[in-house]
């Protein structure tokens, strides 16, 4: 059975602030923080394994994290994501700095990389897809067959999120962490919708 979580923490505020010039950025323990020179990493390594650190900007061919909503998702602002393999399970973490303080954000795994369109991305990466139809049904839409991340930022827009679900992305299924304006809804003809599409990150599995 997976196990969902979001948390914000001094702690995790702490670990993210620690070490950057502007306050803002910091590193987590196994999740680097963004480079101050803004350019974004991934390092995909084996199937199911992955760990990117960028900061959003706008839209260019060779961003690795990109903003659509500068107000909610500043240009500038930290993202760390990893994806790590643990027997039959793969965690994610999610962690951001420089968003707006004191918000909730949803974020999911989507099946394809970002674009200058936010619709880019495609849809959330589901283990089991269901049948035509079940895009907001919660059956197949949920935290245990979907990846969600949502996270609420603490009063320096500091935020941690992490997900472990008991399966594996298929390899090249999977291409980005998209945030959005709302936390994940739950309920029947709403499950997995989170509002507008306001950043995405690059997070090739």
């Amino acid at each position: 059975m997976s196990l969902t979580r979001a948390i914000v923490s001094a702690a995790a505020a702490s670990l993210l602030l620690a070490g950057c010039g502007d306050g803002r950025q910091g590193d987590d323990e196994g999740a680097a923080a963004p480079s101050p020179s803004g350019n974004g990493t991934a390092d995909a390594g084996a199937p199911g394994l992955a760990h990117v650190v960028a900061r959003f900007q706008t839209y260019s061919p060779d961003a690795e994290a990109i903003t659509y909503d500068e107000q909610a998702v500043p240009a500038g602002s930290g993202v760390t994501v990893q994806a790590t393999r643990a027997g039959a399970e793969t965690d994610f973490t999610l962690a951001v700095s420089g968003l707006q303080p004191d918000e909730a954000y949803g974020a999911h795994l989507h099946t394809r990389p970002c674009g200058e369109d936010p619709d880019a991305s495609g849809p959330h990466y589901r283990n089991e897809q269901g049948p035509e139809g079940s895009t907001n049904d919660p059956e197949y839409a949920n935290g245990d067959n979907e990846v969600w991340l949502d996270f609420t930022t603490d009063g320096d827009g500091v935020a941690e999120s992490d997900a472990d679900v008991d399966w594996h992305p298929r390899e090249g299924e999977a291409g980005s962490v998209v945030l959005h304006a709302d936390h994940t809804a739950t309920t029947a003809g709403e499950a997995g919708s989170a509002g507008d599409r306001l950043a995405c990150v690059n997070v090739p599995l």
